[in-house]
């Protein structure tokens, strides 16, 4: 069984975070161990608000110390980050993931590069942007950023797929061993279907899967993607097994998700799909 600690956001009602990832990576059989970095009581695009607070400096310090002191660090296979309520937290788990990969040297750091869509209504601190461009980069072995962040970390504009190829492989440039463009948006090869992009050293491949018309889009899609990128991963599938995996398997959650016509992702009617998802969509390697 592999382990996985998972240090992202938490709410309450709805999917998001790490309540849009714990549950998924379970049901491929991983072992999580989440760890909260904000604590809210819904998303951030409710027109309504949202109540909570990040956690304080040192919450994420101290509860790696105690998994240090009882001994269990080293059993940890893998380090996802997500959304941060602060730059100070992005400091304390770059530490975590020095110790787990000290404890364990086979260890990985997959890092979703969450910086914010003001327009959309996701918020992030003042700080966070700059730590995952000039401090996250460097370190982690897997990043999964979006069309946007993806602009962000290459500091430039991204209008093509092969635009967004070049970017994708200045992060593997930079020693990242792996980089999932989650939404190429404006930068897809076709209009009128969501597009993903796997670069690694061996090849690139793009995958697609069908555009659902939502009266609201549903929030939490990317954490989905990470989360099951990285679980799939562990369970032993080659990249491009779990790049066609995941795929499916939030192609069955947005399906379901339709619907309902829900704003929240309906991940439980969906949860078969987690272990074994249906693939009908094959990655296609590009030239």
């Amino acid at each position: 069984m592999k382990r996985i600690l998972s240090i992202q956001s938490h709410v309450v009602f709805g999917c998001a975070g790490n309540s849009a990832a714990v549950f998924p990576m379970r049901r491929l059989g991983m072992e999580v161990w989440p760890i909260n970095t904000v604590q809210f009581s819904n998303h951030t695009q409710y027109e309504a608000g949202w109540q909570g607070m990040a956690m304080p400096a040192g919450h994420i310090g101290a509860l790696c110390k105690g998994l240090m002191e009882i001994e269990v660090l080293g059993q940890c296979d893998a380090v996802l980050s997500g959304y941060l309520g602060s730059a100070e937290q992005g400091d304390e788990i770059l530490a975590v993931v020095a110790a787990v990969k000290a404890a364990n040297p086979e260890a990985i750091y997959f890092c979703d590069p969450v910086m914010g869509h003001p327009e959309k209504g996701c918020i992030v601190a003042p700080g966070v942007t700059r730590f995952l461009t000039e401090q996250a980069l460097p370190v982690a072995d897997i990043m999964a950023p979006n069309l946007l962040e993806l602009e962000t970390l290459c500091d430039t504009h991204l209008a093509d797929l092969s635009q967004t190829r070049a970017a994708a492989h200045r992060l593997l440039a930079k020693g990242v061993k792996m980089v999932l463009v989650k939404h190429l948006g404006r930068a897809a090869s076709q209009p009128g279907r969501f597009e993903m992009l796997l670069a690694t050293a061996e090849g690139d491949y793009l995958i697609a899967r069908p555009l659902y018309e939502f009266a609201r889009q549903p929030v939490g899609v990317g954490d989905l993607i990470s989360a099951l990128m990285l679980a799939n991963l562990q369970a032993g599938f080659d990249a491009v097994a779990a790049f066609e995996r995941t795929n499916a398997a939030v192609d069955a959650v947005l399906l379901c998700t339709w619907q309902a016509d829900a704003y929240e992702l309906q991940l439980i009617a969906a949860q078969a799909d987690f272990a074994e998802p249906r693939v009908e969509h094959r990655a296609e390697r590009l030239a």
